[in-house]
């Protein structure tokens, strides 16, 4: 009997609702997230599996793992998220650790996980906040290299988590948070500035004063690259239809053929999110038929997003 399975993969931004874009834009995206909400709120799910990225508000480059379960999780509240815990189920995460180590998959756990928006905006648009389902957190380096996992990598511990699922009975919905194509001005090792290498290195909670200068600067690149500044990388449409196409059928190799470095050449920096899509598709169960309820992509500039959402769901 083939599991009760979901997959939500949806593109994040902390840009959404902060910057201005055109009415028809605005209603388009406003439009596909009331969809996800209600395909998702429709199928019920008694579980979630949220794999997502972090923006140097949890993870830090002075212990950076490629992936990291959480037995419980904090959202830290940026750009209009919700702040708080997460609803996890500790033991539930714990028995999947276990699992995966007994399968070689030596997966990092934190006790005290702390997450952004690349985990609390998905739980927003489906759920108004944090009040959901019980959660279990999968944290996936997207942006410190050489630590970013490679794409057969992710598919295989998503096929690992998929297997664990297997046992359980109930409806799990696994969300894969973040991509398709963008480079968001995410600063890396070889900024030139000791005091950015530190910030992104060192733990440390951010005053206000300090968040409030991250959003101004991230809208500005925003609205830099809706105006076609050269200075920032463009949205890479194409490559989202291609890595949207190779997840719907399941193509690992696809997605894996053009090579690493193709990632942040053709999509950006950041697309190495992407890969939260990955883990999660892979987690559905292995030769199943599924349905696609719904399946949407709008390039935003203004939000620095090739935005994309599909819903996938088993039977």
């Amino acid at each position: 009997m083939t599991p009760d399975r979901a997959f939500l993969g949806l593109s994040h931004t902390p840009l959404l609702g902060l910057n201005p874009v055109a009415p028809e834009v605005e209603a388009d995206v406003r439009g596909a997230l009331a969809r996800v909400r209600s395909a998702i709120r429709a199928w019920a799910p008694e579980r979630i599996v949220l794999v997502g990225p972090d923006h140097y508000n949890g993870f830090f480059n002075e212990l950076m793992p490629p992936f990291c379960l959480g037995t419980a999780a904090t959202a830290v509240g940026d750009y209009g998220t919700p702040a708080g815990p997460l609803n996890v189920p500790a033991d539930e995460v714990e028995r999947l650790a276990a699992w995966l180590m007994d399968r070689d998959f030596d997966v990092a756990l934190s006790r005290r996980m702390q997450v952004d928006h690349g985990f609390a905006q998905a739980l927003q648009v489906i759920w108004d906040g944090l009040d959901t389902p019980p959660v279990i957190p999968l944290f996936v380096n997207a942006v410190a290299q050489p630590g970013i996992p490679r794409v057969r990598r992710c598919a295989r511990l998503g096929e690992a988590i998929g297997a664990w699922l297997d046992t359980l009975p109930g409806r799990t919905l696994a969300i894969g948070s973040g991509g398709l194509s963008h480079e968001p001005p995410v600063p890396t090792l070889a900024h030139p500035d000791p005091a950015v290498r530190e910030r992104i290195t060192v733990r440390a909670t951010p005053t206000q004063a300090e968040r409030d200068a991250k959003t101004k600067r991230v809208m500005a690149a925003g609205m830099a690259l809706a105006a076609g500044d050269p200075a920032i990388r463009p949205l890479a449409p194409e490559w989202d239809a291609r890595w949207m196409d190779a997840i719907e059928r399941g193509d690992v190799e696809a997605l894996a053929a053009p090579g690493e470095d193709a990632i942040a050449r053709e999509a950006g920096l950041s697309a190495h999110e992407s890969k939260a899509w990955l883990v999660a598709r892979a987690a559905m169960p292995r030769g199943a038929p599924l349905r696609r309820p719904l399946r949407w992509y709008r390039a935003v500039p203004e939000y620095i997003a090739g935005f994309g959402a599909m819903v996938l769901v088993t039977g």
